[in-house]
């Protein structure tokens, strides 16, 4: 039999499954469901935006995802890895080396400078050489257009910029899957799309995946496909 190239090749496992995902809080004798049965699988370099209101459930679905948060049922595999019965401290590896996460409110350590915000990462997860990680996060600076304001501190930055730091920390670990919780939401419109189409630039030349969790229309034609979720149900 005669074998090829492409018989050889391997296909990159799916970034995100969630399967079957239920996330329950008891209140009284009643519960609260924050996400009923949620079914979703992203390609290894898709870029999703998950498009609902709020209260609909969309920071749930990327909490249970990033292993900030365990699901009531179902099961939830990154970048072939299950993590649905993980306990607190595999849970806590897997955030390090496998994930990134860009918050709303960015969260940038206020007395570190940009470049240190980015070293942290590496301090906290894989532990490269130091040298390797100054590299590293040089590199990322530079193709983020902040390479003149690595030594600045996040208070000496623009909202914009410190955005950009934000995704220069999320790509440090050079992760499976990146989560945006409102990426553009504390932004004016023409800086909201800047950084829109850095995030497509970004993820796309990594190859990597990410969820970007909105409630604007405005921003899904950045995105590869647009999932919608309402009181915890999504809709494809």
């Amino acid at each position: 039999m005669t074998t090829t190239a492409s018989s050889h090749r391997q296909i990159a496992p799916p970034a995100l499954e969630m399967t079957n995902v239920r996330k329950v809080y008891p209140m009284g004798d009643d519960e609260v469901v924050a996400l009923d049965h949620a079914t979703l699988t992203l390609g290894s370099d898709e870029i999703v935006a998950l498009l609902g209101p709020s209260g609909s459930g969309k920071t749930t679905l990327c909490s249970i995802a990033g292993g900030l948060l365990t699901p009531t049922a179902g099961s939830v595999v990154v970048g072939g890895q299950d993590i649905t019965a993980y306990n607190t401290k595999r849970l806590a590896k897997f955030r390090q080396e496998t994930v990134g996460f860009v918050f709303q409110s960015v969260n940038l350590v206020p007395f570190l400078t940009a470049r240190e915000n980015l070293l942290v990462v590496n301090e906290l997860g894989r532990r490269t050489g130091k040298q390797q990680a100054r590299s590293r996060a040089d590199q990322l600076l530079e193709e983020l257009g902040l390479s003149d304001r690595r030594d600045n501190l996040p208070s000496q930055l623009s909202g914009g910029q410190r955005q950009r730091v934000a995704i220069g920390r999320a790509l440090m670990n050079e992760p499976e899957l990146v989560l945006f919780d409102e990426p553009t939401s504390a932004l004016d419109t023409h800086l909201g799309e800047q950084v829109m189409q850095l995030i497509r630039s970004e993820m796309k030349s990594r190859g990597t995946a990410a969820v970007v969790v909105t409630h604007d229309e405005r921003i899904v034609h950045y995105t590869d496909r647009t999932v919608r979720i309402t009181d915890g149900v999504l809709h494809a």
